[in-house]
This record gives C-alpha cells, structure tokens and sequence, in this order.
C-alpha cells in the first residue's frame, strides 16, 4: 500500500501538466470549431452545419507543426469519399452494393494516392454517409463543411498560431533533458539510500525516452518544414539547421546517460557515496538546461558545470584507485560520456569538449545558440502559463 500514495501523485502530476501544456492548444480548437460552425450557419447558411466544426478539430487534433497538413490530408479524404459515393449513389442508388463498392472505392484510391490513416478514414466515411444517406445533396453539403473547416484550421495554423519552429524544436529538447535529469536524481537517490527500486525506476526511465525522442524527431521534421510552408517564418531555415544539429546530439546523450545510470547502480559501499553527488550535480544542470535550452548563459553554465562535475570525479583518489573493471571505473568512463554530450548539445565543439575532458587547464566557450524568432502577431500568454510562472512552477 505504501506504493500506491507516489503513483497516485505521479500520475496527477503528469495528469496535471498535460492539462497545463496542450490547454491552449484545446482552447484554439474549440475556438476553431465555434468559428466554422458560425460561418457555415450564417455566411453559407446550411440547415445542418455539423460537420464544419467537427472537421476544423479533426484537423487541428496533431502535433504542432503537422496541423497544417493534417488538414490538407482531411479535404483530401472527404473530397475522395464524396465522388466514390456520388458515383456509387449515381449508378446503384443507395443498396448495400452500393455502399460497399464507395467504400472500398473511396480507400482504395486514397491507399493508392498514398494516403495516410486519416484520409482513409475520412474517404470512407464521406462514402458511407453520402450514400447511406441516399441524398444526393449530402455530399456537396459536406464538401462545403470540409472546406469550412479545413479554412478555419488553416487559418489558425498557417497565418494566427503558426508555431515558431525553433521554440517547437526546443520544447521538445527540454521534455528529453527533464526526462534524463529525473533518472539522474533517481539514480543519485537509489545510490545514497541503496534502494534498489530507485535504480529501477532510473533504468527504465531512461529505456523508456526512445519515446520523448521520437517526439524529438517529429519535431525536428515539423520545424524543418514549418519555414518552407509559412510566409511568417520562411526566414529562420538557417536557425532551424543549427538547433537541429545540436538536438541530433540528445540522441548520444540518451545513450550515454543509460549507460551511466547502468552502471552506477552496480557500485557498492564507498564507491556509491563517490558516484551519488557527482550524479546529483550532473541532474542539476540537466535541469537547468532544460527550463531554457536556448539561452547562452545557461548554457555556458551548464557546459563548466558538468565539465567542472566530470573532472572532480576523475580526480578522486577512489576513482583513481579503481580497478578497470569495476562498477565505479565504468560509471566514471560513462560520465565522461554524458558531460560531453551535454557540452556538445550546449554548443561547444566536439572535439575541444574531448580537449577540455582530458585536460584540466581547458576552459569551454559556449557560442551563441540559434536565436528564438519572435511572434508574427503578439498574443498573450495563457492564464494558466502566468500562474505557473509566479508560483514557480
């Protein structure tokens, strides 16, 4: 039972901060669907605009910087769907046959046009509703909904909230860095309180980023086209090419941080109490790093701080002592790899991080990171996002 107190608040937590990060995100979908039923209602004037507020938050419902072709996916499935079932209306009128043959028709096409789920999806159930309807005027009416909607969607993603794709790709650094900096205190907990659960819960974490990286890779995508597909950011390509290249770097650092925590939990006796604050300093800039990546300071600070952390350890006479095959040798070795991959994300170069490890009279020059555009449009920050700043969250 006492077990169940800590995953009932974690999941709160994390209940709690998907509520706080994609609020504003649901709020323009809302916002979306209540402009397109408005325009359909009272500019085009349908008996029954259902289907434009449904369609503009089908296609806003995808990661930031996808929205924009996620809408463009959902006209061209409903616009498939509606000429397979008009034509299968036409020629069979509304039978079972009829129904089938649209269907099969309207995914077919899409599969063969290389659609992706969503426009299957959407080409069947256009098909379906337009001959199931066995009106030949549903189709054309739903077209209009699709359109209504998808305009209204491509009117907040591409012109009132296109996202800023350096701030997207960093967003999605700063979920890896908090990930791997909680695993580090995890790992610096299980050490100093031998609690082998801990060590668990660290290793685990860290085999379970591959999913925070896989939004890390989506959003190196989205950021990457986000410039060539919105007149707003069509200049910062060369400030996406730059972070991209440093976020590459995570990847290594996931790797390293895994073999690191790995092999710390195997030490024993004294050489936890060598490896725990090491761990716990290393945590601690990953932290930092992690609430604003894109800040120099913080990067600079973070880079000597973990160089700083690296050379201690390999200082210490433990360490020194240590046989090679040990738990501690090893761990020492895999920080060396961590703190260099943090160095290299931060923006130091490769190979004078390499220098700066393996001489101590190295100092690290973190240069500028790519700069944050600004808004096209000033807005407001959320309430919610004001409040969790003054209350330090």
């Amino acid at each position: 039972m006492s077990d169940i107190g800590p995953a009932v608040g974690r999941a709160w937590s994390g209940a709690v901060e998907r509520a706080r990060t994609d609020g504003f995100l649901l709020l323009q979908q809302a916002a979306a669907a209540t402009a397109a039923w408005v325009v359909a209602t009272h500019v085009v004037t349908h008996h029954h605009p259902f289907f434009a507020p449904v369609a503009a938050v089908v296609a806003l419902n995808a990661p930031l910087g996808e929205r924009g072709g996620n809408t463009l996916r959902l006209l061209q499935g409903v616009v498939i769907g509606i000429v397979a079932g008009e034509v299968a209306l036409g020629i069979l009128g509304a039978t079972s046959g009829s129904l089938f043959l649209a269907t099969l028709a309207g995914m077919a096409t899409s599969r063969a046009l290389g659609g992706t789920p969503l426009v299957l999806a959407q080409a069947a159930t256009a098909a379906i509703l337009t001959v199931a309807a066995g009106d030949e005027q549903i189709g054309p009416d739903r077209l209009i909904d699709a359109l209504i909607g998808g305009g209204v969607a491509l009117l907040f993603t591409q012109v009132l909230f296109t996202p800023e794709p350096v701030r997207l790709l960093r967003r999605a650094e700063s979920r890896v860095l908090t990930d791997i900096a909680g695993a580090f205190d995890l790992t610096a907990r299980a050490l100093s309180e031998e609690d082998r659960d801990l060590a668990n819960r660290a290793v685990d974490g860290l085999r379970d980023l591959r999913e925070r990286l896989v939004e890390l890779g989506r959003a190196k995508t989205a950021s990457k086209r986000v410039p060539r597909r919105s007149a707003a950011w069509r200049s910062q390509r060369d400030p996406v090419v730059k972070e991209t290249e440093e976020a590459d770097q995570l990847d290594l650092l996931a790797a390293s941080s895994l073999m690191l925590v790995r092999n710390a939990t195997k030490a024993a006796g004294d050489e936890r109490e060598v490896l725990a604050p090491a761990i716990r300093e290393l945590a601690a800039e990953a932290r930092e790093l992690a609430q604003n990546p894109g800040d120099r300071g913080v990067r600079q600070r973070a880079a000597d701080g973990v160089l700083n952390t690296t050379r201690q350890l390999q200082s210490a006479h433990r360490v020194q002592g240590a046989a090679p095959d040990s738990a501690l040798a090893a761990a020492a070795i895999a920080m060396r790899s961590a703190a260099g991959d943090i160095m290299v994300f931060a923006g130091v170069d490769s190979d004078e991080a390499e220098r700066a490890l393996h001489h101590h009279d190295a100092n690290l020059d973190v240069p500028s990171p790519a700069p944050t555009p600004r808004t096209p449009f000033k807005r407001p920050r959320p309430p919610w996002r004001r409040i969790g700043q003054k209350s330090g969250a």
